[in-house]
Parts: C-alpha cells; sequence; structure tokens
C-alpha cells in the first residue's frame, strides 16, 4: 500500500494544477500527518486497517511519466509504502492515527 501526505500532493500541484490524487499511484493521501517524515516501522490506523511503514521513498522508474512532464517527482524521497498488518474497511472521512511504538 502506498501513501502520500496532502502536503507532498499539494507541492507538485503547484508545478501542474490539474495533477489528480492518484497519479502517483498512491492509495490513500494523507491530510495533517507528514508520512514521510514517520520512521520505517511506524505503525499506522486507518479506519479499521492497522498498517506498518516498510519503506520511504522509492527509485524511480527512467524516469517516470510525471518526472518526464514536470521535471521532478515526489515519490523517491516523499512516497511511503506500508505493509497492511490488519484489514478491513477505510472511508474517505477517516483520520489517520499515528501509533507509538
Amino acid at each position: 500500500m502506498s501513501l502520500l501526505s496532502a502536503s507532498s500532493v499539494a507541492w507538485m500541484r503547484e508545478k501542474f494544477r490539474d495533477l489528480p490524487y492518484g497519479a502517483f499511484g498512491e492509495n490513500i493521501v494523507v491530510e495533517g500527518v507528514e508520512v514521510h517524515k514517520l520512521p520505517v516501522g511506524t505503525k499506522l490506523r486507518v479506519g479499521e486497517v492497522l498498517l506498518a511503514v516498510s519503506q520511504i521513498g522509492k527509485e524511480c522508474h527512467s524516469p517516470c511519466e510525471i518526472r518526464r512532464m514536470l521535471g521532478d517527482c515526489v515519490m523517491p524521497s516523499q512516497g511511503v509504502f506500508a505493509v497492511v498488518r490488519e484489514g478491513g474497511v477505510v472511508s474517505v472521512s477517516n483520520g489517520v492515527e499515528v501509533l507509538v511504538p
């Protein structure tokens, strides 16, 4: 599962206004938490789902479509990947709770 902070998407939208949510392949956009600043292993509760951060950033395939269009991409430095520890339902209105280890 992949996550991006809303601020990361907003930063890219400054370069390209019509960039839709999901353009980076992210499953969840998080408001109020800079998810890319969380350490690997951090657990997050989103609705019924429990996630564990497994990776921050990823190597952009050479170069991705967004990097070709805009000259930059947030996924290498701000994309967050997580393992689903407990499945369930996630709704748009769900908040994100960062669980302290």
